[in-house]
């Protein structure tokens, strides 16, 4: 065995041991962002593991986030595809052309660059005289031009198997290619004749004629073939083109322009040249030459930013529903995760650790949803992008977009939406007992009284901030108040939830149950509670206030004539039916003869312009305010209260009287007024005087009349025997007879007829009465119905059933949380011998919990949102001159008998949708 000696080299011997390398230190606030970083992402694949292993619950909860994504998604798009870009704009209105041009003065005019605004160049603008001609296009374009016309739009009203229809007509050259460019042809050719019409695909269907067919206009003195079918881009509804042949020169047209083709393209000398002949020009260059610069879209101004933080407050109510109705399913989930939740706290996890978890859960879940939505709305604006182009817009779409920066927002808020609703769940799972939680058992839920006093603080500080909004009339003071109103309920809700509880010991077994329940599980129940009390309480408040519109409306009709009563107007100056021909045909088809001759007055000489005829009131009977005057507090309540400025809502802006000529024929079906009244007035009009329908007129038995001519003329005035009618219907009125009317420099003109029926004429009897007139010549209806404003029952029936689906939806949501929660219990009840009914009961009354108290909620809440709004709304015009007609407050009743029955149908629904048989589980602990 040999033994070797390690060698040493040669230097000074220590007995120091060798120095350890030194790790670099790292930055406090690097390694906290490490471990925040990697808390969560350990978190975020906890919630992908979760989502995964409850698809249902994931399921439920994509569906619920991604809906309301998906609908706005597809109104951002389609929004997007239809709102024109300046460039798709010009070339739509140009076609093929090189440049639009638009005569509107006779002197120089500067424009901005799109050609759609321009202002005189040197103080007033004079208006164009006279419709531009071809020669004066050409010789402002020079030659080698190309141009066509494209006259204005005008009514054209033809024969239709079901009566007459009227159309908006185009005249246009479409033989023409400058005007070809502006249509798409769908099948025959273009107008070469007078007689030759293109028509729209949707006049075509409305008339249910094909090519060729021969439409005849509904007086019968011109007919047209029918040889093509165009689509106009702009305007999908039903339109008729024209050739330009078939309309004349001389007739008046608003917005006639040329289309016209420059050789060379038209550069900016030109357009100053056509500026300095007043046209305005519109090219594809944007040639401006003036000093206005192009407004762009989205430019926010004092009105649209408070109608943006409207919107933005809204839009607030909206996320707060859907958290609402998905905050359940995350109560739900953590508490089938307590015993994970509990062992994350066992290996160390802290409680901002076991909040990130939840939180995850709302961030991965809002994601998908978010995803989900805006993939499935884009689509669905995509596919329906001819849906909404034929029947929403009534036009075809500029491109295919999507507004990137609204989706961006949707599924920013999607998210948000997500985390808001983990955001309790979160919180609760942070305060469980570990060791509760490690043997499965419940924590008893703890009713904080912080949470109810900043509940109560929340309600009425809310109320108070609405009530403030609605003496100042800010919509957006009066939604922030609701949105804080309504947070400060959803904090009182568990509370309540308890009271309920305690006093539901009295209750039977099932809804002790249910009672019992509820407030053990508060996380879950509350929320859903509170999203049925929003959309009960946001539909009540709308239906409040139409109702009240819908009441003023009726209260501040003014008929034009007693009730079933028609104006006949003839439409032709020269060709109108008489009398007798107009009581066969009323008498043929309405079965009434009541017909009078209606006159009106004007000016003695032709082209006088229009001569105002008008009753003066003495001078004790002047109103010492005039409408329209700035008034203070005191002078406002002086004019309240003086009989003398009692103005009707039809008169606010001063009194108008409406000037007939009569002998007493026509006074019975113009006013209604009583045999009696009618006899004494027609014997003052007989005898040369005058009948007004308002005795303040009327002074020592005669009544003042002034004529004033619209030309600045000298002012006429008389006093003739006046007597004022006690009782009348329809407007304020004065009738003059013919030689009071001569007096006053007037002459009498043929107005039309007034028919009298008892009762409204339906819309075929209409239609007969105008078609028998047909022959003699085309004349117009005017028919008084009554006071019968818009019908809001359809509108209030809607909402009540949104907020019924919402109501349902949600019990529905708490319901099946609530089953699957309880099933060990279920077999606690099956184990002690329940019967199998004892469950669907037990659906029941928790759909009635959630879906009754929210509902009570709701509709209390409601109907105080609808008293502050409409104090809002009459204090808004409170300071106004004269001050219109209040807005009642009107409970809506249609609203409130479906929202009490809703309840019922959540009960029904869970009771069918529930099986009867208890299950018996296994307990694998």
């Amino acid at each position: 065995m040999t033994l070797r000696r390690t060698t040493r080299t040669a230097g000074p011997v220590t007995d120091a041991p060798a120095a350890q390398p030194v790790p670099p230190r790292v930055p406090q606030g690097r390694r906290r962002f490490a471990e925040l970083a990697g808390s969560w992402r350990a978190a975020l694949r906890i919630a992908r593991r979760e989502s995964r292993r409850a698809r249902r619950r994931t399921a439920l909860v994509l569906a619920m986030i991604a809906l309301p994504v998906l609908v706005l998604a597809f109104l951002a798009a389609s929004y997007d595809m239809a709102e024109l870009t300046a460039q798709e704009k010009i070339d739509r209105r140009l076609g093929v052309a090189d440049a639009e041009l638009r005569w509107f003065a006779d002197t120089p005019i500067d424009q901005d660059e799109w050609g759609e605004s321009w202002y005189p160049r040197n103080g007033d603008a004079e208006a164009s005289s006279h419709p531009a001609t071809a020669a004066e296009v050409s010789a402002l374009l020079g030659p080698g031009s190309r141009f066509t016309e494209l006259r204005g739009r005008m009514p054209l009203t033809v024969q239709s198997p079901e009566g007459d229809e009227t159309f908006q007509a185009r005249v246009l050259d479409l033989t023409d290619p400058l005007a070809r460019g502006l249509v798409r042809f769908r099948s025959g050719r273009a107008p070469r004749e007078p007689a030759e019409v293109a028509v729209s695909p949707a006049a075509l269907r409305r008339l249910d004629v094909r090519l060729g067919a021969v439409l005849a206009t509904a007086d019968g003195m011109r007919a047209y073939t029918v040889v093509g079918v165009v689509e106009f881009p702009d305007d999908l509804g039903p339109i008729v083109a024209l050739h330009p042949s078939a309309v004349p020169r001389n007739e008046p047209f608003l917005d006639s322009s040329w289309l016209v083709d420059v050789p060379g393209g038209v550069d900016a000398a030109m357009v100053a040249r056509l500026n300095d002949n007043g046209v305005v020009v519109a090219t594809r260059d944007h040639h401006g030459t003036g000093g206005w610069t192009r407004t762009w879209l989205g430019s926010v101004g004092p009105a649209d930013s408070n109608d943006l933080s409207t919107g933005v407050l809204i839009a607030g109510l909206g996320l707060l529903e859907v958290v609402l109705l998905v905050g359940p399913a995350f109560a739900v989930g953590v508490r089938r995760r307590r015993r994970d939740l509990a062992l994350v706290a066992v290996a160390g996890g802290d409680s901002a650790q076991l909040r990130r978890v939840v939180l995850a859960d709302g961030v991965v879940l809002g994601v998908l949803g978010a995803a989900v939505g805006l993939l499935l709305g884009v689509a669905a604006a995509f596919a329906g992008r001819p849906l909404m182009e034929q029947y929403v817009f009534s036009a075809r779409f500029g491109g295919y977009r999507c507004w990137p920066a609204a989706l961006l927002v949707l599924a920013g808020v999607a998210v948000l939406a997500g985390v808001l609703a983990a955001v309790a769940p979160a919180w609760t799972a942070a305060r469980q007992d570990v060791a509760a939680g490690l043997a499965g058992r419940r924590t008893p839920p703890t009713s904080r009284t912080r949470w109810l006093a900043l509940g109560l603080v929340l309600a009425f500080g809310g109320a108070a901030l609405a009530a403030y909004g609605a003496t100042r009339t800010s919509a957006a003071v009066i939604l922030t108040g609701l949105i804080l109103g309504e947070l400060g309920l959803v904090c009182c809700t568990p509370t309540l939830i308890g009271v309920l509880a305690r006093l539901g010991r009295v209750l039977p077994l099932a809804p002790r149950i249910a009672l019992r329940d509820a407030s053990r599980n508060r996380a879950a129940a509350a929320p859903a509670i509170c999203a049925v009390m929003a959309a009960v309480a946001s539909s009540v408040a709308l239906g409040g206030y139409l109702a009240s519109d819908r009441v003023r409306q009726a209260d501040t009709y003014q008929p034009m004539l007693p009730t079933g009563h028609l104006l006949v107007n003839p439409e032709h100056s020269t060709r109108r039916p008489t009398l007798a021909q107009v009581t066969a045909a009323a008498q043929e088809t309405l079965g009434t003869a009541a017909v009078a001759p209606v006159q009106t007055v004007a000016c003695a000489e032709a082209g006088h312009g229009y001569c105002d005829v008008t009753p003066l009131l003495p001078p004790a009977q002047v109103c010492p305010w005039q409408p329209g005057d700035v008034l203070s507090a005191s002078q406002r309540r002086q004019a309240r209260a003086d009989p003398r400025c009692q103005f009707s809502e039809t008169t606010r802006f001063g009194p108008w009287v409406q000037s007939w000529v009569d002998d007493g024929t026509a006074l019975p079906l113009l006013t209604g007024a009583d045999p009696a009244a009618t006899a004494t007035a027609a014997e003052v009009l007989r005898a040369g005087g005058v009948v007004v329908t308002n005795r303040r007129y009327v002074h020592d038995g005669r009544v003042t009349v002034q004529m004033v001519p619209s030309d600045g003329g000298t002012p006429i005035t008389a006093d003739f025997p006046g007597y004022a009618l006690p009782a009348f219907v329809g407007e304020s009125r004065l009738l003059l007879s013919e030689p009071s009317a001569r007096s006053l420099g007037l002459r009498v003109s043929s107005a039309g007829w007034v028919v009298g029926t008892a009762t409204p004429p339906a819309s075929q009897q209409q239609e007969r009465f105008t078609a028998a007139l047909r022959p003699f010549g085309p004349v117009s209806l005017s028919v008084e119905s009554g006071a019968a404003p818009t019908d809001i029952s359809p509108l209030l029936l809607l909402l009540a059933a949104a907020a019924g689906l919402i109501t349902v939806g949600a019990a529905g949501i708490a319901t099946a949380l609530a089953a699957a929660e309880g099933r060990a219990e279920l077999s606690t009840l099956a184990a002690v011998g329940a019967a199998p009914a004892v469950r669907r009961l037990l659906a029941i009354c928790q759909a009635g919990v959630i879906a009754g108290l929210g509902s009570v909620l709701g509709i209390v809440a409601g109907l105080g949102t609808a008293a502050i709004v409409l104090f809002s709304v009459n204090r808004q015009y409170a300071t106004d001159w004269p001050a219109p007609a209040p807005y009642p407050y009107v409970v809506p009743w249609p609203v409130l008998g479906v929202l009490v029955l809703v309840p019922l149908v959540a009960m029904l629904g869970a009771g069918l949708f529930t099986r009867a048989r208890l299950p018996i589980e296994r307990r694998l602990d």
